[in-house]
């Protein structure tokens, strides 16, 4: 390697890793603007937003429990991405495996434990995976915009979620939108007591490993990343190209349906009608922070999850309101997007 090579993939290799990161303080920055306009102390609310996730041990497992949904949700995206599908329906994937892993808790609930609890991983791992391949078939037989029929999706997910929950699947009593709280034999296994940690986060984080190994270690990956990258070439190699489509949907929603069934096996343990406080929204940003590395999402994922915690701690101790939390977030979120949509104009203009 002469030298101008190695100073090219040096440069590429310094934007890469300082570009997504700079998106967080730039995003607290403005945050902080906004706060000394509406009147409150950006110093003391940071502080709190700080105190809410790293105080003490409980406090970082809370970040690790919020990071969890966000890890499961990233790690699928990335595969998405990487196969240049637009899979903007995490959230509708999320709430499927939900339904699912909720239906089999409830009516296959005499089952015993070792074979209870892989069943609801397995139908929210299914569910969501049969939601984001409807996209995929929609896009590959009549040519449907993914990002169109991704979000359509949701609001249909969301819909028929509130229709269980205030219909044929409803609790006995009657008196909340909820379902019954699923067999005590589907919950997952907590650790560290007396916290709520909880095995899912394991799996998570195995799922990230496996993700990234397959995407970027075997041919399959290849083939995914060769789509991606360019359809036509990748055709003319003999790819088929809507099959690549239809698996990276299969597996982009699949992590998406799984996440879901773990949030309703160790957190919830029964279906609500809004189960995910925008979990397969704030996943989009978690991917795109990391450049779409399933191994990276691990990161990012904590980090969304600090910022949940910490924000809820700020609303509460340092008295800001929720307007401007919820804007403070989003500014992270936005501030992602704007960055990770630089990086890919600056690396095609490279191309």
């Amino acid at each position: 390697m002469d030298f101008v090579s190695f100073k090219k993939r040096l440069l590429k290799f310094s934007r890469n890793a300082w570009t997504p990161f700079a998106a967080i303080p730039i995003a607290l920055g403005i945050g902080a603007i906004v706060l000394l306009i509406a009147g409150y102390d950006p110093v003391q609310a940071y502080a709190a937003m700080w105190q809410g996730a790293f105080k003490d041990r409980t406090a970082i497992t809370e970040v690790l429990i919020k990071a969890t949904p966000l890890i499961f949700i990233g790690a699928g995206l990335a595969i998405a991405f990487r196969c240049s599908i637009w899979n903007i329906g995490a959230e509708g994937q999320f709430y499927a495996g939900a339904v699912a892993a909720t239906a089999v808790g409830i009516y296959l609930g005499d089952l015993p434990r070792f074979l209870l609890v892989p069943l609801v991983l397995i139908a929210g791992a299914s569910s969501g995976a049969l939601w984001g391949m409807l996209a995929a078939f929609l896009k590959n037989r009549f040519g449907a915009n993914e990002v169109v029929t991704t979000i359509m999706l949701n609001y249909i997910a969301i819909f028929i979620t509130g229709w269980l929950v205030t219909g044929p699947m409803i609790e006995t009593a009657g008196l909340f939108a909820q379902t019954a709280k699923i067999s005590e034999n589907a919950w997952l296994w907590r650790f560290l007591p007396p916290t709520r940690l909880h095995t899912g986060f394991i799996l998570a984080l195995v799922l990230s490993v496996v993700l990234y190994i397959i995407i970027f270690k075997t041919s399959l990956g290849y083939t995914i990343r060769a789509v991606g990258i360019n359809p036509d070439a990748a055709r003319y190699a003999g790819i088929n190209v809507k099959r690549k489509v239809l698996l990276a949907m299969a597996i982009s929603g699949g992590a998406a349906g799984l996440g879901g069934a773990v949030e309703v096996a160790a957190i919830s343990y029964r279906l609500y009608q809004l189960i995910s406080p925008g979990y397969g929204f704030d996943g989009i940003a978690v991917s795109l922070l990391v450049n779409n590395n399933p191994l990276g999402v691990i990161f990012s994922g904590i980090l969304f999850g600090a910022l949940r915690s910490g924000a809820e701690v700020m609303q509460m101790n340092a008295k800001v309101p929720s307007v401007l939390v919820f804007l403070i977030q989003g500014l992270v979120v936005l501030s992602v997007v704007a960055f990770g949509v630089y990086s890919y104009v600056s690396k095609e203009k490279e191309e």
